[in-house]
């Protein structure tokens, strides 16, 4: 591995799982931009598993642009484009118009405002019809929290008091104010929900 690609344990066991979940709710074609891409890896799973759709990957992190743009090169996709600098919680993101997002493990990683901005850009960018898709683990309410999920929450607050578990209602609310309804919630493994919701 080059000094610039980073690797993260869990997109080895998730990436298929989400990807079973992905081919039911992307477009046939279209670009789908991936918000918070972290490592890049999810990026040249994604690529090769759906290569009639172009995938672009995005973060706001230099470090996480760097090993995104890492796995890119090495990984030598056609249909997986160049990273993109993009702070959820921008104005104005640097790409106008996409036909799916997808956003793995950032809202419980990153501020509440993140979240909220994720909403607005998604309203933005998105045509009536196409999905807003997350993944990761939240609470939901009459439904008892795993031990494990608890104990993840308190780590990530210790790191930043701003990150942690959120409330599953109160991110359908954030979406909900941005032309998004819930469609769905998949339940998958180590206790983490994808959630789709479709542009009205």
């Amino acid at each position: 591995m080059t000094d610039d690609r980073r690797s993260a344990p869990h997109v080895a066991r998730n990436a298929e799982p989400i990807a079973a979940v992905l081919r039911d709710v992307l477009p046939g074609r279209g670009l789908v931009l991936e918000v918070a891409s972290g490592t890049g890896e999810h990026g040249v799973h994604f690529a090769r598993a759906f290569p009639k759709l172009l995938w672009q990957p995005s973060d706001p992190e230099p470090a996480a642009l760097r090993s995104i743009e890492a796995w890119r090169t090495e990984a030598g996709l056609f249909n997986l484009l160049p990273v993109l600098s993009l702070d959820a919680r921008a104005a104005e993101w640097p790409v106008s118009n996409a036909d799916a997002i997808v956003a793995i493990n950032m809202v419980h990683i990153s501020p509440w405002s993140a979240t909220t901005g994720l909403m607005r850009g998604a309203g933005r960018l998105l045509a009536p019809g196409a999905p807003l898709f997350l993944y990761g683990p939240y609470r939901r309410a009459g439904i008892e929290t795993a031990p494990s999920n608890e104990a993840f929450d308190e780590s990530l607050k210790a790191r930043d008091p701003e990150w942690g578990l959120r409330d599953l209602e109160a991110v359908a609310e954030a979406a909900a104010a941005h032309g998004f309804a819930l469609e769905r919630v998949v339940e998958m493994p180590a206790n983490n929900l994808s959630v789709i919701f479709r542009k009205g």
